[in-house]
């Protein structure tokens, strides 16, 4: 079995740690005690919290934009968009401690600030993307204005489910159910599907409770 770089293992247990106390709860020597390396090793490959929380948030970056590259032209099934649902909330829980603590975590990493928006402006422009698909297929009755107004608040439920699911088991930070998210999402577009839709919708929703 390949061995687990110690850089890997920094990264991994810090996320772990993060995602479970909070990230200002965390110091380096909890992830070096955690890791059972010394102070000085950790700091080799890390000469701060602060560069590990940019590693980490490298690499949820690089995941987001691959997921939210969603062509202007593309012809989404109702079933496929649930699965693009599936996989963004399980990215979000995997980063979750950027989420349950947002702006408190951008302000003290001011240069992931920039980078954070970028993504948010492309969650918006993918949902735009695939609300508007619907709409040319039929599936989906819609004014453009709503339809704004719509992907604005699609947008905003991904972002701050995992602290509302976080405020709802504070006894358990480690409780994370992303099929929640995904059902409330699915409700949020149901008022503007056709009836046919609507039911395929609720029947493909309900898998998630």
């Amino acid at each position: 079995m390949k061995k687990i770089k110690t850089k890997d293992r920094i990264l991994n247990t810090s996320l772990q740690l993060f995602n479970s106390h909070g990230e200002p709860n965390v110091t380096t020597l909890l992830i070096s005690d955690e890791l059972e390396i010394s102070p000085g090793n950790l700091y080799y490959h890390f000469k701060s919290k602060g560069d590990i929380v940019e590693e980490l948030f490298k690499s949820f970056e690089a995941e987001m934009l691959d997921l939210l590259a969603v062509p202007e032209d593309a012809e989404v099934p109702l079933d496929q968009f649930s699965f693009f649902l599936h996989l963004l909330f399980e990215a979000v829980a995997r980063y979750r401690f950027m989420y349950q603590d947002l702006v408190n975590v951008l302000s003290r990493y001011d240069r992931l600030q920039v980078r954070f928006r970028r993504i948010l402006k492309k969650k918006t422009l993918a949902f735009q993307s695939l609300c508007t698909s619907f709409k040319r297929q039929g599936l989906m009755e819609i004014e453009s204005t709503e339809l704004d107004a719509l992907c604005q608040q699609l947008t905003l439920t991904v972002c701050y489910w995992s602290s509302f699911d976080t405020l709802s088991h504070l006894d358990d930070r480690e409780f994370v159910d992303p099929g929640k998210g995904v059902y409330q999402v699915l409700h949020l577009i149901l008022p503007y599907l056709t009836d046919d839709e609507k039911e395929e919708v609720r029947l493909i929703s309900a898998t998630y409770l």
